[in-house]
């Protein structure tokens, strides 16, 4: 690259090498508490479930049951309702089929996750 530069009124041709700079990356983005400096260890709190069970899609209490265990079920039949919040959530069967077992009961608090329902295989 050549520049013109005037020094006391005195007009230079100069030659000059321009390197570029390597621009460095964004680094790691680590969200969280302390940004993942003192991570906080956690611990799961709801059990495995079988393939065949229904479970709860949130935390909260069991308002009603609907169902009772022999009973046969429809797809999208509702089974049992959870309250959170002060909001009413309906559990419905994923499929036909048979109530094996009734795992919570009325007033009961469940976590998001936690089987409610086993149907029969």
């Amino acid at each position: 690259m050549k520049l013109k530069v005037t020094v006391n009124e005195t007009e230079y041709e100069i030659d000059v090498e321009v390197e570029e700079e390597e621009r460095q990356g964004l680094g790691p983005v680590i969200i969280g508490v302390n940004a993942g400096a003192n991570p906080i260890p956690s611990k799961a709190s709801v059990s495995a479930v079988s393939s065949n069970a229904v479970v709860a899609p949130l935390a909260g209490s069991v308002s009603k049951v609907l169902v009772a265990e022999g009973d046969d079920i429809e797809a999208g039949q509702v089974l049992l309702i959870l309250e959170a919040m002060k909001m009413e959530t309906e559990i419905t069967a994923p499929a036909d089929g048979k109530v094996a077992t009734i795992l919570v009961a009325p007033g009961e608090p469940v976590q998001g996750g936690q089987a409610l329902i086993e149907l029969e295989a």
